[in-house]
């Protein structure tokens, strides 16, 4: 695991639209400029193989709002996390996220947390197996007021 660097932005870009596949490869690349250009409170990881070949990612930036289910603040939050379906149990996930808490305890949080989506099964069971604990679960609204 290794903190992105501007060298990481093609795979990262990839990496990010194996994830946010809705997102645009326009839209990645202008938030990896973002991030480089002004870190703030984010670690955006990157993992390789021993090849060199980019297989995985995780985003986490630091919450000082309130966080679902938390009771501290600052939270180490889990933004995004990827691994390439032909390198995953392979523990590249464990890798990030134990990377990531590293950095959430040294920004002095006592707490991490991460989201996934009500029918995203598959990551539900991938936060599990990573000693993420389920706090609530919650249904967002919206109500269009004008044209």
């Amino acid at each position: 695991m290794a903190v992105a660097t501007q060298a990481d932005t093609a795979d990262w870009t990839e990496l990010r639209q194996a994830l946010w596949p809705n997102h645009g490869l326009k839209a990645h690349e202008a938030d990896i400029a973002a991030f480089l250009a002004a870190p703030g409170d984010t670690i955006n990881l990157i993992a390789r193989l021993p090849d060199g070949r980019a297989v995985g990612l995780a985003e986490a930036a630091l919450r000082h709002d309130y966080v679902n289910g938390c009771k501290t603040s600052p939270v180490a939050f889990l933004e995004g996390i990827y691994v390439s379906p032909d390198c995953r149990r392979l523990g590249i996930a464990r890798g990030l996220v134990a990377a990531v808490e590293d950095w959430g305890r040294a920004q002095g949080c006592m707490e991490f947390a991460s989201d996934a989506a009500l029918d995203n099964l598959e990551s539900h069971q991938m936060h599990g197996a990573l000693g993420f604990s389920e706090t609530r679960r919650v249904v967002y609204f919206r109500k269009v007021l004008g044209p």
